[in-house]
């Protein structure tokens, strides 16, 4: 009897640290799933210096007020048309700068008088934030917002610190961040439910220099994306600008935040914002973050005159989608309204032969399969050439693989096609063209049961 129990209590006892293993993976919830199935949206920024005919410079536009904000007169408005291009690129979200560096509303604010109802156009009674919400709606777009406030050039607001000395700067310190909340509870309130509130550069420490905005992002709208402050970021920057994520990229994180200053001083904290950490215990996803017109030495975030010629070729797009969805992180891409109020017809053309190119390449694979085991296989019909794999784990369940490798069927033998690390949401696989009759996904080491939600091939000419 006591050899029995003996045995009884080791064999639960070997269960017990995989078990262990498996509740203690990090998991996302329910808005960073969305985040994840997007894959790709776009950020349009738009701002009363879009309008002065000066090429834009941070250190400028930070600085130095708009004179007359009367510039502003986008006459062929049309957000329907910004929508329906980032539609065509492949785009699931789209976010709005309601303010940027000038501090300029571009909707009808009750709390900052620096907004559409000082203007002429429209006759002060033009919201482009109601526009352009209601124009994601019609074309089924998950519409977001992003809030500027880390700077502010009519206030004198610098890195979310007014400028001056002593009692006058703490006062007005003060009531900058309530300012700052009033817009954010405006934002929250008025436009539905929204996919993300977006505050570059976060929204800083609300026991410093910053807002207090998380409650009231909280109260508001419960399930929208939060990015960022030291509380909370439901997603992190990936360390550039450029469209791409290092490799490996996990979606796990050693804190709940990307940007603080109470980042651990002894890691390299920019190589976690491009890989992560497989042993984090946050689901903090990677952003890959880049603007359509970044070609020939510029780096437009905001439209400049005379500047069609910046804008990416596919070739270049693609390898960012390559190096940014296909490395597990959601790709964000910039865009340009001009002083008309429309998308620029190259900038148009080009995110529709993007979104084009994509489904050629990967709407059809040659085969596909799926299971909760560490070996897929995928016996084709005939051998054919194939030369890219999209793997994909169910990260409902967090991401489990740590190890795998991809092996082809060559006249009968197997040979290893590529291999790699993390997978996440979806990784991409590109690698010289075999011969093959079948092909096969080994995970050779994982935390947990591997939870493959596909294992495609395609051969991409």
């Amino acid at each position: 009897m006591n050899t029995r129990f003996y045995l009884v209590i080791l064999l639960i006892a070997s269960f017990l640290p995989a078990m262990g293993q498996q509740t203690e993976i990090p998991r996302p919830a329910p808005h960073q799933l969305k985040w994840h199935e997007s894959e790709m949206g776009v950020v349009f920024h738009y701002d009363l210096h879009v309008f002065d005919g000066i090429k834009y410079g941070q250190g400028n536009n930070r600085v130095q007020p708009i004179e007359d904000y009367n510039i502003f007169n986008p006459t062929q408005l049309n957000t329907d048309q910004w929508v329906q291009a980032a539609k065509a690129a492949g785009a699931k979200f789209a976010v709005l700068t309601a303010t940027h560096e000038t501090g300029f509303a571009i909707y009808q604010s009750d709390v900052n008088p620096y907004c559409l109802k000082a203007l002429k156009w429209r006759d002060g009674k033009g919201d482009i934030i109601r526009d352009f919400v209601n124009s994601c709606r019609k074309y089924d777009i998950m519409p977001g917002i992003y809030v500027g406030i880390r700077w502010n050039s009519l206030f004198g607001v610098h890195n979310f610190k007014v400028q001056g000395e002593g009692e006058f700067a703490a006062n007005r310190q003060q009531w900058y961040k309530h300012f700052c909340e009033r817009m954010v509870e405006e934002l929250c309130s008025r436009y539905g439910d929204l996919f993300m509130i977006w505050f570059d550069g976060g929204a800083d420490d609300p026991k410093g220099d910053g807002p207090d905005v998380l409650p009231i992002v909280t109260k508001y709208q419960p399930e929208c994306l939060f990015y960022h402050n030291v509380d909370r970021a439901d997603f992190r920057w990936g360390g550039s600008e450029s469209g791409t994520v290092g490799y490996p990229c996990w979606s796990s994180f050693p804190y709940p935040y990307s940007h603080s200053n109470n980042t651990e001083g002894s890691r390299n904290h920019n190589d976690l914002l491009k890989h992560g950490d497989q042993d984090g215990k946050y689901w903090v996803p990677a952003m890959a973050d880049t603007p359509l017109r970044g070609m020939n030495g510029r780096h437009e975030w905001f439209w400049e005159p005379d500047d069609e010629n910046t804008v990416y070729p596919v070739d270049s797009l693609m390898n960012m989608y390559y190096k940014s969805v296909g490395r597990n992180a959601t790709l964000i891409v910039g865009l340009t309204p001009d002083t008309t109020g429309l998308l620029p017809a190259g900038d148009v053309q080009r995110l529709k032969e993007w979104g084009d190119e994509i489904n050629r390449r990967f709407s059809s694979p040659i085969a596909s399969a799926s299971g909760q085991k560490k070996s897929l296989t995928l016996k084709l019909d005939k051998p054919q050439a194939v030369n890219h794999c999209i793997i994909q784990e169910n990260i409902a369940n967090g991401e489990r693989i740590r190890r795998y490798k991809v092996e082809a069927e060559v006249n009968g033998k197997w040979q290893t096609v590529c291999e790699g690390e993390s997978v996440g949401h979806k990784r991409i696989e590109q690698f010289p063209a075999v011969e093959a009759s079948a092909l096969r996904l080994t995970v050779s080491q994982s935390v947990a049961q591997p939870d493959i939600r596909n294992f495609s091939v395609y051969n991409v000419e």
